[in-house]
């Protein structure tokens, strides 16, 4: 075989006609899925609880109208914090006095997020309590419950000895910061799911890891912390092989599927637009019933329908266009009253 010299290197001419790679060399894994059971449809309601990322998903939810509530007490990153909302939730343990307290003027409650806040204490207890009883409905009635769990790192409130959800921007010394133990996470884990299943045994549990990145705790730290997360998930199911727990994979999509900051958001920790329609579309093949693809095809025209901006409201033409929008929204609310637009 012929020679080249390039920079002091002697490296072997090909042949004619020789392919470096094969003509069907892949060029990314893909982690296989295949659909289960009891999947997501138009009857379905959906509960998603958890991290920013669950609301990216319930944004898709939202989007092709499936019935959902998602995050009722806004963001919740850690397994334990989630745990305490769903076993008082169950329990019918109403918030009172004690659990909230007032900063900068403003009442606020650890358990919950900085969203809930408000000026008015009586209107914060009456809207914590409120949006507890509607937590508790969508328990008791979901066909499906949806966990993104984001951290294992977590913060103690030095007075109360108690994990927060928020911290609510109040001074660091009064908190510890702590990474929960695998065991720990587990425990917590066997919680939500028992209390669940007491009350709806026929609800199916998707449990998945958020793929934003908390770089904020370290490289390192943020990696050892969906270990945890992960290791803890799958100690559970596999003390629950026979219930109707799930995992599904959406950080190691991200991971593995997608390793690429072109996929990521200009903060280069959470998913972008592209990443997050990718991990839904995987999501769909393994949950979303296949006979719902005509109606969510029907759904996407009329959302497309609606967010276009004419340049002459008042035209012929537009309000031809009104009225055949508004007869195919009439078609699907027929066949499916919750739906609205």
């Amino acid at each position: 075989m012929r020679s080249l010299r390039l920079c002091g290197l002697i490296l072997p001419q090909r042949h004619r006609g020789h392919r470096d790679f094969p003509i069907n060399m892949k060029l990314q894994i893909e982690i296989p899925l295949r659909p289960e059971e009891n999947q997501i449809d138009y009857s379905s309601k959906v509960l998603l609880l958890g991290s920013c990322f669950s609301e990216n998903i319930g944004a898709k939810f939202d989007y092709f109208k499936f019935q959902n509530l998602q995050n009722p007490f806004g963001v919740i990153f850690n397994p334990v914090s989630i745990e305490k909302l769903i076993v008082r939730a169950i329990d019918g343990v109403s918030f009172s006095e004690e659990d909230i307290f007032q900063h900068n003027e403003v009442w606020k409650c650890f358990d919950v997020h900085s969203e809930l806040a408000s000026l008015d204490k009586t209107e914060f207890l009456n809207n914590l309590n409120s949006t507890l009883k509607n937590l508790r409905e969508a328990l008791f009635s979901s066909t499906h419950v949806i966990f993104t769990f984001g951290t294992s790192w977590v913060y103690r409130h030095l007075e109360s000895d108690e994990i927060v959800a928020n911290c609510h921007k109040i001074p660091q010394q009064n908190f510890k910061k702590e990474l929960l133990s695998i065991e720990t996470i587990s425990k917590s884990f066997q919680t939500i799911f028992d209390k669940i299943s007491a009350i709806n045994p026929t609800t199916t549990i998707i449990n998945t890891v958020s793929p934003v990145r908390h770089i904020k705790d370290g490289f390192a730290e943020n990696s050892l912390s969906k270990a945890h997360l992960i290791s803890a998930i799958h100690q559970s199911l596999s003390l629950r092989a026979q219930s109707r727990s799930f995992y599904f994979p959406s950080f190691e999509i991200m991971m593995d599927e997608l390793r690429d900051y072109r996929f990521y958001d200009e903060d280069m920790l959470h998913p972008n637009k592209t990443a997050i329609e990718i991990i839904w579309q995987k999501f769909s093949k393994v949950w979303i019933a296949a006979e719902t693809g005509t109606l969510q095809k029907e759904i996407a025209a009329v959302q497309t329908g609606l967010n276009h901006r004419p340049f002459n409201p008042n035209s012929a033409e537009h309000l031809r266009f009104s009225e055949k929008l508004q007869l195919k929204i009439r078609e699907i609310q027929k066949r499916f009253p919750h739906i609205q637009f």
